[in-house]
């Protein structure tokens, strides 16, 4: 089997190092940044090729001989990526986490009779696998609540933050109004607003905000009340809305000493370096997820927590474990024939197919990250 992987940064390397233990799996990693591909030579079965998928003109070319390929290129290129390699014509599992609606190609995709899985990482990603799977098992889902976020161990000043994925996604969900079900209805509210304050065992106490972080759920999932919150060391909400109001996330340039720059773009310099995991630096992963639903007569909170942590055996931080071996489990899955939708698949609906969810909890089980499920009757 050949798999190819476009974008080899902290996640995607974590995918290529955990396909290629696969004896019958050679993966091909290509990204612009020749660094990225450094950190993966020597590594048996993997092959960097230096290439920038968004200015390359021949995608097709890049992926010819794939069986499968994964995207984990940022947002912003994320949309266009996928569709050039539907239009290849190469199954692909995605966690690029781009802005559009990825049913906007289940047609292209269905035409071009290839497997397509979408925002395949932890939330969007794990949380839409579980909302897909216990929805096979109750009659009704009534309300869905996901609290998610992956942090430096560390907490350091100013920001006590460290982006953990591509930095401009992060922004991203600081600016995009965050969308919501409410009695049956969408709701929007500003990204940042409703801080509630949440203790954890084992690590303190955290903030929660609005962020847009449903996607399909809002389509696919016939709840009456649904809402994701990114989690935060407290304070960091308020941070962030002051770089915000004051015009520091804005996208529209402005003149400075007769150069127009958009402020965005000197923000994200200045902060991206800032936001950069040292080497070796440690981080978590936690998410608190409610369903409530019905089974007959009887109404049920199921609730499911991951706490996952920083790797130091094989010096991988958590969000790339829990994003990417999310990932690497479903690419397996469309290899081995357990899943085998044609079209657009957002997470959930692997979530509702038979053997995924046990799959992915025996192959997470295998990498020790632990998944409890706590299910109380109302």
């Amino acid at each position: 089997m050949r798999i190819t992987v476009l974008g080899a940064g902290l996640v995607g390397n974590a995918i290529v190092k955990d396909l290629a233990k696969d004896r019958h799996i050679h993966v091909t990693a290509i990204d612009k940044d020749d660094t990225a591909l450094l950190k993966l030579k020597g590594e048996p079965r993997v092959e960097g090729v230096q290439a920038d998928v968004q200015a390359s003109a021949n995608l097709r070319s890049l992926v010819a001989d794939s069986d499968l390929v994964v995207s984990a290129v940022p947002g912003v290129i994320g949309f266009d990526t996928v569709r050039k390699v539907i239009e290849a014509g190469k199954n692909l599992v995605d966690i690029s986490f781009f802005k559009q609606d990825p049913f906007l190609l289940d047609e292209l995709a269905k035409a071009k009779g290839v497997t397509v899985i979408v925002d395949c990482g932890v939330a969007p990603g794990l949380c839409n696998i579980i909302a897909g799977h216990v929805g096979t098992r109750l009659d009704g889902i009534h309300r869905y609540i996901c609290y998610v976020g992956g942090l430096p161990r560390e907490r350091r000043w100013p920001f006590e933050y460290k982006a953990l994925f591509s930095p401009a996604d992060v922004l991203e969900e600081y600016t995009r109004p965050a969308r919501f079900v409410e009695s049956g209805k969408e709701a929007v509210r500003p990204a940042l607003s409703d801080v509630e304050v949440i203790d954890f065992p084992n690590l303190g106490t955290l903030e929660a905000f609005n962020t847009d972080g449903l996607r399909t759920l809002r389509k696919t999932l016939n709840a009456p009340f649904m809402k994701e919150k990114t989690l935060r060391y407290p304070g960091h909400a308020d941070l962030m809305r002051v770089f915000r109001e004051s015009g520091f996330l804005d996208a529209t340039p402005i003149e400075i000493d007769g150069h127009a720059i958009a402020p965005i773009s000197l923000t994200s310099r200045l902060l991206f370096e800032q936001w950069k995991l040292e080497e070796g630096e440690e981080d978590f992963t936690v998410m608190h997820l409610i369903i409530e639903g019905s089974k007959g007569k009887k109404r049920y909170r199921c609730t499911f927590d991951l706490l996952d942590t920083y790797d130091r055996e094989t010096q991988t931080t958590s969000m790339a474990r829990t994003t990417g071996y999310t990932c690497t489990t479903v690419a397996r899955q469309v290899l081995g024939g357990l899943f085998t939708r044609t079209g657009m698949s957002p997470p959930e609906f692997i979530g509702r197919t038979e053997g995924c969810y046990q799959n992915l909890l025996e192959e997470y089980a295998k990498r020790d990250i632990r998944l409890t499920e706590t299910i109380t009757e109302l």
